[in-house]
């Protein structure tokens, strides 16, 4: 009998905590402060704590989080931000938002992310374009840091900032520091399918430099100086709902058990998987947040068809990304590293595959999974 597995299990998280939930939302409904009340300010001192972080400013989505960071270091025209092209568009949507310039950069095969050495390629091509190098924003894909230190040593060398991009990682770690606490700030999505996520949309951005948190402050809320009638700067209406928060408070009590699970049910697969796929790698010194787990299939493999057996018997799977950003139609006048094709990344948006990943991934039903998965497989390259 076939089962019918979700991709991402929020209704089992939500059946755990819905007392505490519907008491959280009653309590704002109570107060009435539904614009930055309470239960905003109570989220950010408990997300600094979870990061070790000086400073977390929420806001009202992971892209407006980008352009806050953007916008508080008065990144314009001129100006060459370097991001990778297999990732989300908002990373680079961004870029756009304020006239700079986004230069593409290539992947890593094993670990998807940021390739420190096309990102030296990029830096290159931008200063021949007549570009000012300025930021790099690496992005850490699927759960997992990038390679921050290897990124750092370059950023340094050619006077860059980091926004370290944690929309999928928050939770994740690298060399003992938290994500939220790398870079010259980090940014987060609380995007319901995020490994921590609210019930609509928010973000937040994080920063040890006072002086970029009370910017980002201020542009958060259109600008405003000593009060919202004495703006001092172009900003933005990137607040987070109260409600939001005070479900995000709830969620964040059981988010340290839901990571230890993630990873538990990421081992499974990893072990039941790896003769027949390329399985996620994570780097030394470094955990990942398994916000996808995602594999590569080998050449010969119809992932059309792959998917389509796995729905057959009731497991689900998606394909993170199917066209990298440079190959998309309202990116194709920005640059690439190479300034042309950036071959790692388009073979892997063409082989790429994830699978169910929560923290409520039962054993049977991961068991299910790879048994599903190793079956179709091998039948499609006739074994």
């Amino acid at each position: 009998m076939h089962k019918s597995v979700p991709f991402i299990d929020l209704k089992t998280q939500q059946a755990l905590i819905r007392q505490q939930i519907d008491a959280a939302i009653k309590r704002v409904l109570d107060h009435g402060n539904y614009i930055m009340g309470p239960e905003v300010a109570e989220f950010e001192q408990q997300l600094a704590a979870f990061c070790g972080v000086k400073h977390v400013i929420s806001c009202a989505n992971g892209t407006d989080a980008l352009g806050l960071g953007l916008m508080a270091k008065n990144v314009g025209p001129g100006d060459a931000i370097f991001v990778p092209s297999f990732t989300f568009a908002a990373t680079a949507e961004v870029v756009a938002w304020v006239g700079a310039t986004a230069v593409f950069i290539d992947s890593l095969p094993d670990t998807y992310n940021l390739d420190p050495a096309s990102l030296q390629q990029g830096i290159l091509t931008a200063k021949r374009a007549g570009l000012k190098p300025v930021g790099v924003i690496p992005v850490d894909l699927f759960g997992q840091p990038a390679d921050y230190n290897t990124i750092q040593a370059i950023a340094d060398e050619h006077n860059l900032w980091i926004m370290a991009d944690g929309a999928q990682s928050f939770g994740a770690s690298y060399h003992g520091r938290k994500v939220g606490n790398i870079g010259d700030m980090a940014t987060t999505s609380f995007f319901p399918a995020k490994p921590l996520g609210c019930y609509g949309d928010g973000g937040a951005i994080f920063t040890n430099d006072d002086e970029l948190a009370k910017i980002i402050k201020s542009l958060r809320v259109h600008g405003q100086g000593f009060d919202k009638y004495d703006n001092v700067r172009i900003g933005m209406n990137g607040r987070l709902d109260t409600i939001q928060a005070a479900i995000l408070i709830e969620k964040l009590k059981v988010f340290p058990d839901e990571l230890v699970a993630r990873q538990r049910t990421a081992d499974l697969y990893n072990s039941a998987l790896r003769d027949l796929v390329s399985v996620p790698v994570v780097i030394s010194e470094a955990t990942s947040a398994w916000a996808q787990y995602t594999v590569c299939l080998p050449e010969n493999v119809d992932r059309v068809q792959l998917m389509a057996d796995l729905k057959t018997q009731g497991v689900p799977s998606m394909v993170y990304y199917v066209k990298p950003i440079h190959l998309q139609t309202a990116y194709s006048g920005y640059l690439t590293a190479t300034g042309g094709a950036l071959p790692v990344c388009e073979k892997l948006a063409a082989r790429v595959l994830s699978l169910p990943m929560s923290g409520y991934v039962q054993a049977a039903d991961a068991e299910y999974i790879v048994n599903a998965v190793k079956q179709n497989l091998l039948e499609l390259v006739g074994v």
